[in-house]
């Protein structure tokens, strides 16, 4: 059959090639094209440096022109009233030497007469000219002039990184030509699988506020109730089977082994490791104290966490199990985030992390080798709140106003947007086997927890 159809085949495969031939030529120019932009852009980045530091220097200049000026200015004011000052105190002197070799003359040479008219003349002109001096006197003053820059203007002797105004940015992206022909990373799909809605039970204070989430190995979820001061244990069907009462407002949660995990809490100094059991006991197994008050936390490897820190210029840091704090060697912006306005989470196989600014609507990507970072901004992304790392270690991130769930690549792509049938999502985590989500919310009114089958 196949070697009767020669011609056929011949034809199949001359337009297969040609396919591949058009695709990859088209490869080779849009690369030529990349390469010549990267070229571009490196150089722009010196231009740009060299353009602000250009801009600062005529600013510096502008200044020493204009601070000179006023300077002069005052110089030459105050040097007349000081000459006029010197001239009549010099003649204040002149008069009083006068005065009193008038005074020896006539006491020598002069009749009785004469004295006493000179001292009767003299005695008014005395206390006058004593009286002007006096004068001269009280008004003496020495006359200085500075300039002192204002206190934020004084740069400390660091490393020109820890205080340069901007930051390296690198951004991944595909022209519409040739999105045809790359590959595209996988689109998550969700499919509802459990849902239960958060309401007050009876030993609860008030309604219940879950600030974070994670999964066990073997699927049970564990979460925080920051009002009622609660960590809870979830089975598959988000059935409440355990519960520990704490003595303080926690903020986040992650499974630290199969059996367990630990808390943050954005008030106390402190991170709480708890134990919890197969049959959902919860024990409280020791106390690390710390320097920062921390709100998320995500696993960085088998010994430590990577955190999130509330009020302090470097937002996200490394924590051991043991408490050992340090920080990340990425240039942060010089921004504090208070409670609830930003979330990160630790990509561990690209070694890199994911910080969210919900009043920027913004979700930043930093890779630690390079100390760059891609910046996602996008009309899909409004108040990013939860943020999880999702199947093929895509981002997962909870936008709180579209009342979705984003699918982000690490390249800072937006791959899709999946509409809960919840509003404003708060916190998102996913199952250690990459199948489920769970997504909880943060409305004053219809409150749930859910969880979503992940299906690509």
């Amino acid at each position: 059959m196949i070697a009767g159809r020669p011609e056929s085949t011949r034809s199949q495969l001359k337009v297969k090639l040609q396919e591949i031939r058009k695709k990859a030529e088209t490869v080779v120019k849009y690369t030529k094209s990349s390469k010549e932009r990267l070229n571009k852009d490196v150089k722009e980045v010196t231009v740009k440096i060299r353009r602000m530091r250009d801009n600062v220097m005529k600013m510096f200049d502008d200044l020493e022109v204009s601070v000179a000026k006023d300077a002069e200015s005052f110089k030459t004011e105050t040097l007349d009233k000081l000459n006029k000052k010197q001239s009549d105190s010099e003649k204040h002197v002149a008069n009083a030497t006068t005065s009193l070799e008038t005074i020896d003359n006539v006491h020598q040479n002069g009749t009785p007469s004469e004295q006493f008219i000179l001292q009767h003349r003299m005695k008014r002109y005395v206390n006058e000219l004593s009286s002007n001096v006096d004068k001269e006197c009280q008004r003496l003053e020495t006359v200085t002039i500075s300039f002192d820059f204002d206190e934020k203007l004084k740069l400390t002797p660091l490393s020109i990184s820890d205080y340069v105004p901007g930051q390296l940015t690198i951004k991944y992206s595909l022209s519409e030509g040739v999105k045809s022909i790359a590959p595209v990373d996988p689109i998550v799909k969700l499919m509802k699988l459990a849902f239960i809605d958060l309401k007050k039970t009876g030993d609860d204070g008030i309604e219940p506020f879950f600030s974070g989430l994670d999964f066990l190995p073997d699927g049970r979820l564990v979460v925080v109730d920051n009002e009622n001061k609660k960590c809870l244990i979830y089975n598959k069907k988000l059935e409440k089977v355990g519960h520990y009462q704490l003595l303080y407002n926690p903020q986040g949660v992650v499974a630290v082994s199969e059996d367990e995990v630990a808390i943050t809490s954005a008030s106390e100094y402190k991170i709480d490791i708890l134990r919890v059991s197969k049959s959902n006991d919860i024990t409280l197994i020791r106390t690390c104290k710390v320097n920062t008050k921390y709100e998320t936390i995500c696993s960085k490897d088998e010994r430590h966490f990577v955190v999130g820190a509330n009020d302090e210029t470097k937002p996200v840091r490394i924590l051991s199990l043991s408490g050992e704090e340090k920080d990340f060697s990425i240039n942060f912006p010089n921004k504090k985030y208070s409670v609830g306005t930003s979330v990160c989470t630790y990509i561990r196989k690209s070694d890199k992390v994911v910080l969210t600014d919900e009043n920027e609507h913004t979700v930043y990507i930093y890779d630690i080798r390079s100390n760059t970072r891609v910046v996602v901004k996008d009309d899909q992304i409004k108040e990013p709140c939860g943020v999880a790392v999702g199947t093929s270690d895509c981002i997962l991130v909870c936008s709180n106003e579209t009342h979705s769930i984003v699918q982000i690549s690490q390249t800072g792509r937006v791959i899709s947007s999946y509409k809960l049938d919840m509003g404003y999502p708060y916190r998102v985590c996913v199952s250690k086997d990459k199948s489920v989500i769970a997504v909880t919310n943060c409305a004053t009114a219809g409150a749930k927890l859910q969880l979503l089958k992940i299906t690509l």
